[in-house]
């Protein structure tokens, strides 16, 4: 039997599960998280996808760490697969990790794929993350979508890949959710078809639109399309 605990950031969902997942033996997070992919895909869809979930899951599977001054290990996975980290399910991890009496102090470290991440409880309720250092890829990069339209962005990582744009004149609110997700759905494809890769050869599996809101006290929006074609509900933390 798997046992996990169900959250939410800001709307988008965290499973975080706390036992009954196969052994990934030893190693760093990373490691086991590559056997998680090439041995336990189809647990892994079963856990988040319907009938007992939905394609907007994000899974948190916890772990010992393989570094000691790491409170846990945590391997994040959606519908389609494992992701390097996951912002708004760090926040998940760490709000279920509080609960459970596993954190000493103000501060929760843990090992993730991409490296490092730590989180401050406050005593307010709120959970602020220091993510891993994020940098620019690749600038002003021009993709064609199978309409004919040219569309410039950047390629940046934050803990996963992502091509960050504008949003082309749509506005971000949840009325012209289907144009978001077609627009930003068309750039993806392009990316693929077109070879456009991180470091390595490294899918670009995430898609960014933004929009400059000036008057307003964070000056911007954005909107997120994930692997697996779903967008995201939270505003992101990787990218």
């Amino acid at each position: 039997m798997i046992e996990f605990h169900d959250l939410h950031t800001a709307g988008e969902p965290t499973r975080v599960i706390v036992s009954g997942f196969p052994d990934l033996g030893n190693g760093t997070i990373s490691e086991r998280c590559q056997r998680l992919a090439s041995e336990h895909q189809e647990l892994c869809a079963g856990i988040v996808r319907e009938p007992r979930g939905h394609e907007a899951i994000v899974a948190a599977l916890l772990l010992d760490s393989s570094n000691p001054q790491c409170d846990a290990g945590v391997i994040f996975f959606n519908n389609v697969g494992p992701l390097g980290m996951c912002g708004h399910g760090t926040i998940g991890v760490v709000r279920a990790l509080s609960e459970m009496g596993r954190v000493q102090g103000k501060i929760c470290s843990l090992e993730t794929p991409a490296g490092i991440v730590r989180a401050k409880l406050h005593d307010d309720g709120d959970i602020s993350v220091e993510n891993v250092e994020s940098f620019l890829f690749k600038e002003d990069v021009e993709i064609t979508l199978d309409n004919g339209t040219v569309v410039c962005g950047d390629i940046a990582w934050g803990g996963n890949w992502f091509f960050i744009t504008e949003a082309a004149g749509i506005p971000l609110q949840r009325e012209d959710l289907t144009r978001l997700v077609k627009y930003s759905s068309a750039i993806r494809i392009a990316l693929d078809l077109q070879g456009c890769t991180g470091i390595g050869g490294a899918p670009i599996d995430h898609v960014e639109l933004h929009e400059d809101l000036p008057d307003e006290p964070l000056g911007v929006r954005c909107f997120v399309l994930c692997p697996g074609m779903e967008w995201d509900r939270s505003p992101c933390g990787t990218g």
